[in-house]
Order: structure tokens, then C-alpha cells, then sequence
């Protein structure tokens, strides 16, 4: 695993943690594993603002996520280079094998940057097999995809089966102000290993908070309505969300089966296909809850297309099968509970720099 450090930037920049900043907003659980190491407070304040800091040279860090939480491999510092080129090449086609998708075509800014589409369009033009997941706050993770295929956002820039590393160097290394900009940010000629760190660094600036819920706890009483505030009790109490949707990005980064799809007669396996443990059959990556209410359909096939389905599916115990987790029962909530819960996951929408999601001018 890479050893997580902090940027270069942090000698320069310092910031103070905002109101909200803590890491265990609701009783369950601690998102962090004992294996991660944190950095230093300053340093990602600075790294968070990395995308805005080019524009306005001032960092930002919306209230209720934890610096401390935050990774980003020693070889890959955040600069605000760094991120101006990957947001170019997130956002341009030419980076596919056939020149027709980039990866903002399946992560819309619009769309909690994730898929509005049941299953994403590959390269080919054909249906995948998965929902594409968010990459909201993703600066959070260190692996990647429902199943944890990658252990990094860079290996899955530099993995994904839109691409290939000759396809890459051949389509976006032959646009010159494409290869100036890359020897000004990695003093070599473009190549993929770089083209996937610039990628990576673009995604970590991705990062939503301040949403209701946050503000609620900051003190703004009025932030959360009624209803919203009984879903709160929910989340936390009876319908024992925080089991999986621990801590301040409200998910634990596990795997668990849920049931989903698991009634079929040749259901995905998701992480067994990883690990190939026994245990990990039909189990899949607890998703962060924010933003959720912009990124219907659900689930990693997309078969829930509404929250209110959501809620309804987990209150039904998901689907029975022999590697069910233990977190999944069936709930026993009433529709008014259902409807109060489905009030507190809309008050987990929250605030993205606007000028992360705006489409860059790319080189011809």
C-alpha cells in the first residue's frame, strides 16, 4: 500500500479545520481502518482546495468531512498542475481506446458524478455489467470499484478497460500542447503512468459537504426539517444504517452482501471475485451516502431506482441467501418512518467547489 503523506503546498499554506470537521458524526462505528495512516491537517486543507487554488488561491474545505481521513500516496503529491492536467484528461475522449469516452462520460458532475444510465457505456459502445459507483469524496478511499478491485484512485486511471497505455500515448501524446504541459508538470514526455496520477489528483478535489446535515450539527437548528430529524433517530437508532454508513463520509469502505441480485440463477459475485474467499460472495463496496439523493438509479447494478426503493429494499431484509451479511434483517419500519428516513438521506446533499464540475477547454 502507498504510504500516505502530505503535499509539498502545506509549507505554505496552513488552514484551521472548520466547524463540523469530525470524524464520528453518528454513533455506529469509525470509518478509519487500523492500517491507514492520516496526515497532517494542514496539508489537507491545502489538498483540498487544490482545484480552486489555481483560480482563487484560497483553500477550501466544506465543513463536516475530517482532514485527518484523507489519502494521497507519496508518489503522487497534489499540485494544482497536477490537477489542472487530469481534469483535462478526465474530461477528454481521446483518452479512451476509441476516442468516444472519457471518464466524466459515466462520473456526470450533474449526476453526483456518477451514471444516470442503469449500466455505463464502455468504450466498444456496449452496456458493462455495473452501475458506475460515485466518485464523490473519493479522496477518502484508498480502493477503488465495488469490489476494491484497485487499490488506488492512480491504478484505476491506469487500469481501467476503457484504455490501453499504447492508445493513451498515441492518441493524447500526439496533441502538442498536451506533451508541453506534461513535461511542465512531470519533466517527462507523456506517458500513462502520469497520465493516471493527473487523473487521480483531479478526483480527490472532488469533495461535497456542508450539506444540511452538517450545518445542523454546526448549530443551524433549522437546517434539518422535522421529518428529517426523525430519519436522523432512524439512521442511527432502529433501522441501524450506521452499521455499514459509519462516520463522517457515512460508509466504513467494507464489503457486504446485501442480497442483491443474489436471486438470480448466475448472480455477480462481486468481491469473491477479488479475494476468491468463500465469505466475500456477492458482496460489494458500502457506498458513501453523500450526495445520494442526485445519483439514482442504486445499487452496482442499478436496480433500485429511487431512495424510497432503497429504503424499502433494506427493510425487507434485502435478499436471503447463504452469504447474507448479519448486518442486513428485515427492519419492520412504517411507511411514515420509511418517508422520514428517505427526508434525512436528501439532507446529505451537499456543496462541490462549482468549478471542479466545469468542463475544462481541452487542447486541439
Amino acid at each position: 500500500m502507498n504510504q500516505v503523506v502530505g503535499t509539498g503546498m502545506a509549507v505554505q499554506h496552513r488552514g484551521r479545520l472548520p466547524l463540523g470537521c469530525d470524524a464520528h458524526p453518528l454513533v455506529g462505528g469509525t470509518l478509519m481502518q487500523a492500517r491507514r495512516i492520516a496526515i497532517l491537517v494542514s496539508c489537507v486543507v491545502t489538498l483540498l482546495s487544490a482545484g480552486s487554488v489555481a483560480a482563487q488561491g484560497k483553500p477550501k474545505l466544506p465543513s463536516g468531512l475530517d482532514a485527518d481521513s484523507a489519502f494521497v500516496p507519496a508518489d503522487n503529491p497534489m499540485t494544482p498542475e497536477r490537477i489542472a492536467l487530469g481534469k483535462k484528461f478526465f474530461w477528454d475522449t481521446r483518452w479512451s481506446s476509441s476516442g468516444t469516452v472519457a471518464c466524466v462520460s459515466c462520473h456526470r458532475p450533474e449526476h453526483g458524478w456518477s451514471d444516470p444510465r442503469q449500466f455505463s457505456i464502455n468504450f466498444a459502445g456496449k452496456p458493462t455489467s455495473r452501475h458506475s459507483p460515485t466518485i464523490v469524496n473519493r479522496l477518502f478511499s484508498d480502493r477503488q470499484l465495488w469490489t476494491g478491485l484497485r487499490p488506488s484512485l492512480e491504478e484505476q486511471a491506469l487500469r481501467d478497460s476503457n484504455r490501453t497505455d499504447e492508445m493513451v500515448v498515441k492518441n493524447l501524446g500526439s496533441i502538442p500542447a498536451y506533451q508541453a504541459e506534461f513535461r511542465r508538470v512531470f519533466g517527462t514526455e507523456l506517458q500513462p503512468d502520469g497520465v493516471a496520477k493527473a487523473i487521480a489528483s483531479y478526483v480527490r478535489t472532488i469533495v461535497s459537504g456542508n450539506s444540511p446535515y452538517d450545518r445542523f450539527r454546526a448549530g443551524e437548528k433549522s437546517a434539518l426539517s422535522p421529518a428529517a430529524q426523525r430519519g436522523q433517530a432512524l439512521f442511527a437508532g432502529r433501522a441501524r444504517c450506521v452499521a455499514c454508513h459509519a462516520g463522517f463520509n457515512f460508509t466504513d469502505e467494507g464489503y457486504r452482501n446485501i442480497g442483491v441480485g443474489m436471486d438470480r440463477a448466475d448472480p455477480d459475485l462481486g468481491r469473491y471475485t477479488v479475494t476468491k474467499d468463500e465469505a466475500d460472495k456477492g458482496a460489494f463496496k458500502t457506498p458513501t451516502l453523500r450526495d445520494v439523493a442526485r445519483r439514482g438509479p442504486y445499487m452496482h447494478d442499478g436496480s433500485e431506482k429511487t431512495l424510497a426503493d432503497v429504503v424499502a429494499f433494506y427493510d425487507r431484509g434485502g435478499v436471503k441467501n447463504p452469504w447474507l451479511s448479519q448486518d442486513i434483517k428485515p427492519l419492520g419500519l412504517n411507511r411514515e418512518e420509511q418517508t422520514d428516513l428517505v427526508a434525512f438521506l436528501h439532507a446529505l446533499t451537499g456543496e462541490i467547489d462549482p468549478e471542479v464540475g466545469q468542463p475544462p477547454v481541452l487542447p486541439q
